[in-house]
C-alpha cells in the first residue's frame, strides 16, 4: 500500500520535501530530527508553512528508506530515513553553545534550513514543558474533542494558556542559555502547526519532542504516556548535570509521570509546576489527575490555574 501511494503521488507531480522537526545537543554531539514527505508544491508558497486544516497533516505520504544529507559547518553526513520517513540521529559536531542553522536535503530535493540549539555545559537548569492544556488549550484526551482539535480546527483558532508565554520568557531571562523542550504526545505530523503556534504566541524557541502517529506491532495507537516517560529518561541521560523544571497540567498524566521521574531521578528535578485546569476544561479533558499527593518531595511542586499564578508560586519557592 505504501509503495502504491508513493508511486501514485509521484506520477501526479509530487516531490520529496524535507520537513525539519528538531535539533539540539551539547558541544561534541547533536540530535537531529526531520522527516521526508511527498508534497505537491504551490508556486510562490512553501508547502511546509502553508496554512491548512489539521487533517491534511495526516494525509501526507512519507518517503521511506531514502538517504538524507545533513550539512553542519560545511561537513556532510548521510543517514537513512526509517519506514515513516523520519530521521532521528545523533551526530558528532563541533559547534559552540547557542543557536545554529544546519541544512538538510536528499538527492532529489533542495536544501532546507533547520535550527539547532547547542546547550552550554555551564547551564544547570532547563525547562521540559507539556503542550496540550499547558501552553495551548486543547481539551484532550476526550476522543471527539481531540479529533476536532487535531483534524478539523483551524490552527489560528487554537488558544494559548494565559500567562504561560510570559512565564517561560521570564524564566529564560532569569537563567541565561536555559533550554526549553516542548514534550507532547502529539504526532510529528502536527510539528509545523505547533511551531507556528509557539512562535505566533511568543513562546521561547525550543525543540519539539513528539511521537509517531499510527499503530504499532501490538496496539492500534502508540502510548503517549510511554513516549513522555522514555523522553524524560533520555534527556536525563543526555544532560546528566542538568536539573529540570517540569511543567504540565492536572488533566492527564503529567503529575504521575513527573512524580515518578522525580522519585527515580531526584538529582535531575529542580521543581514541578502544574497548571490547574478550570472546571469546564477538566470536564472536557476527561477529568483531573488522580495521582497521589506528593508529601515527601526532593523538589518543590507548585500549582496555579495560569502562568501568572505559577510565576508567583515559583518565585515564592525560590525558582526565579
Amino acid at each position: 500500500m505504501h509503495d502504491f501511494r508513493e508511486k501514485h503521488a509521484r506520477r501526479r507531480g509530487h516531490i520529496p520535501t524535507v520537513i525539519p522537526y528538531a535539533g539540539y545537543g551539547a558541544p561534541g554531539w547533536a540530535r537531529v530530527l526531520c522527516r521526508v514527505l511527498l508534497t505537491k508544491p504551490t508556486p510562490g508558497n512553501d508547502p511546509r508553512y502553508k496554512k491548512i486544516r489539521g487533517w491534511r497533516s495526516f494525509t501526507s505520504v512519507p518517503v521511506s528508506d531514502i538517504t538524507v544529507t545533513i550539512e553542519i559547518e560545511n561537513v556532510e553526513q548521510r543517514v537513512v530515513a526509517d519506514r515513516g520517513g523520519v530521521v532521528d540521529t545523533v551526530l558528532e559536531v563541533d559547534l559552540a553553545p547557542g543557536w545554529h542553522t544546519i541544512t538538510i536535503r536528499t538527492d532529489e530535493t533542495e536544501s532546507v534550513d533547520a535550527p539547532i540549539f547547542i546547550v552550554d555545559p555551564s547551564v544547570s537548569v532547563g525547562i521540559i514543558s507539556d503542550v496540550d492544556d499547558t501552553v495551548m488549550v486543547t481539551a484532550l484526551p476526550r476522543p471527539f474533542l481531540a479529533a476536532w482539535n487535531t483534524f478539523v480546527l483551524d490552527e489560528h483558532a487554537r488558544r494559548p494558556v494565559p500567562g504561560m508565554a510570559v512565564l517561560y520568557e521570564r524564566l529564560t531571562r532569569a537563567h541565561a542559555g536555559m533550554p526549553v523542550f516542548y514534550l507532547s504526545t502529539g504526532a510529528w505530523n502536527v510539528a509545523p502547526t505547533l511551531t507556528r503556534f509557539l512562535s505566533r504566541n511568543l513562546y521561547p524557541s525550543g525543540p519539539l519532542l513528539l511521537t509517531d502517529w499510527g499503530p504499532t506491532h501490538d496496539r492500534w495507537f502508540r502510548s503517549g504516556r510511554n513516549h513522555k516517560v522514555d523522553t524524560l529518561k533520555r534527556l536525563s541521560r543526555e544532560f546528566p548535570e542538568m536539573r529540570w523544571l517540569l511543567v504540565g497540567d492536572d488533566g492527564q498524566h503529567d503529575e504521575e509521570i513527573y512524580g515518578q521521574f522525580a522519585a527515580d531521578h531526584p538529582q535531575a528535578v529542580e521543581g514541578v509546576a502544574i497548571r490547574q485546569l478550570s472546571n469546564s476544561e477538566a470536564v472536557l479533558a476527561g477529568g483531573r489527575s488522580k495521582s497521589e499527593a506528593h508529601s515527601s518531595r526532593s523538589a518543590p511542586w507548585v500549582y496555579a490555574p495560569d502562568g501568572a499564578g505559577l510565576a508567583e508560586r515559583l518565585a515564592d519557592a525560590g525558582l526565579f
